[in-house]
């Protein structure tokens, strides 16, 4: 008949969940005290409380069985020590109350000293216990009483219908308090479930916005710390080559060619620097990231390909211009044009001849960027992060991403980025 012991609270809480003050306050109103010897102590002043009541009802009501005898008495007592552990045993504690009562009303004595405790214990089954086990309690209360009453005769079992009406209002209190206590935990774990999710997810964000931040920062630092070096190189180049005959033209130009990349580079470094400090929260984040560089920039990063030494041919397609490919797509092939244009610069040798084709077909934009160098590339068991850039803004799009040498020789990237709408997140 007995079944394990009910924890007081429904939610199991670990040493890793541990409820803070605000939710301990909550579990403490709705379900009760929440450590095992405040719960002992609030059921020992319980049981106190009821004792003392049912030795006022034995002084006033008498005409209800006759005054308990010394062993009823005992038996009184006993049935309320008892009631102490009816949190941690319910079923245990309901057999128990029937045994010791079963004998006390079998003395004749005062049948309603003992109406609360037994009150409690019923409402203590039918509150924290299974619902089995409220069934059998409480057919087993009433089959006895009635059983035992109609055998004195049909007007004792009459009154004892009556009595009967009570016991089941106290088992469908218990039932409604356990439902509700139930609620109550589900409602709570709900809330620390969706408290922990938001946690998660803000640390989701500040990774992927970390990571978005170091991909732009390398793509410009990369690119425009390449272009410069070359044009720095040009330039010393004359003014080595013969300084008796100098090429003040080809100097100026080499050095407006810096300045240009260097105001280029500083700009798209302060609007990176401007997400940062907007934060990646706020509402207004994605406007002040500016416009996203998209392929309408692609000629631009030709022409600082060209400053740089290198044979660039840029073919875009016509249906290109009017496939409106949406802005974080645009962006994803500038990114993965400008990185690919950088290593070819640095690592395809002097003078490389660089193809570039934009095309769309299968309702996605091609990317195409193959040079003719023959350059040592990234030296074997150092790991770069151009590559690793790229896939990561192709997948960024939901779009697949393929580089590595040519047969004929050069280099290829080749990247397919789907046209459908996504989000502006994690591309500038």
């Amino acid at each position: 008949m007995d079944s394990p012991a009910e924890p007081a609270e429904s939610p199991a809480i670990g040493p890793a969940t541990a409820p803070g003050p605000a939710r301990r306050n909550l579990i403490e109103r709705v379900l009760g005290p929440a450590a095992p010897g405040e719960r002992l102590l609030a059921d020992a002043l319980f049981a106190l409380a009821m004792a003392a009541s049912a030795v006022v009802i034995v002084q006033v009501v008498r005409d209800n069985g006759h005054p308990p005898s010394p062993l009823g008495w005992a038996l009184l007592l006993a049935a309320h020590i008892t009631i102490v552990w009816r949190r941690r045993a319910p079923m245990r504690v309901m057999v128990a109350l029937m045994a010791i009562l079963l004998t006390y009303h079998s003395m004749d004595a005062n049948h309603t000293a003992p109406m609360a405790v037994s009150m409690a214990g019923l409402f203590t089954v039918a509150s924290r216990s299974r619902p089995r086990n409220t069934v059998i309690a409480g057919a087993g209360v009433i089959g006895i009483m009635l059983g035992v009453k109609f055998s004195e005769g049909m007007a004792e079992g009459a009154e004892s219908l009556r009595i009967t009406g009570w016991i089941v209002s106290f088992l469908l209190l218990g039932v409604y308090v356990r439902i509700h206590r139930q609620y109550v935990a589900s409602v709570v774990e709900r809330a620390e479930r969706a408290e922990r999710t938001r946690e998660e997810e803000a640390r989701r964000r500040v990774a992927e916005e970390r990571l978005r931040v170091a991909r732009d920062l390398h793509d410009l630092l990369a690119h425009s710390i390449t272009l410069v070096g070359v044009q720095t190189s040009v330039a010393a180049h004359v003014l080595a080559a013969d300084p008796d005959r100098l090429d003040r033209a080809a100097v100026a130009k080499a050095l407006d060619d810096v300045a240009e990349t260097c105001r280029t580079a500083r700009g798209e470094l302060r609007a990176t620097l401007e997400v940062l400090r907007s934060g990646t929260e706020d509402e207004g984040a994605d406007e002040a990231r500016g416009p996203l560089p998209g392929l309408g920039s692609l000629p631009g990063l030709a022409d600082a390909a060209r400053t740089a030494g290198a044979r660039v041919e840029l073919s875009v397609g016509r249906d290109v211009e009017h496939c409106q490919a949406p802005p974080a797509v645009g962006a994803a092939a500038y990114r993965i044009v400008q990185e690919a244009l950088t290593n070819a610069v640095r690592h395809a040798g002097p003078a490389p001849t660089v193809r570039v084709d934009v095309t769309t077909g299968d309702a996605a934009l091609n990317v195409t960027v193959a040079d003719d160098g023959v350059g040592a590339r990234q030296p074997s068991g150092t790991a770069g992060y151009g590559l690793v850039g790229m896939r990561e803004r192709a997948r960024t799009v939901g779009g697949t991403l393929e580089a590595g040498p040519r047969p004929e020789g050069g280099f290829m990237v080749s990247a397919v980025l789907p046209l459908a709408s996504v989000p502006l997140g994690g591309l500038t």
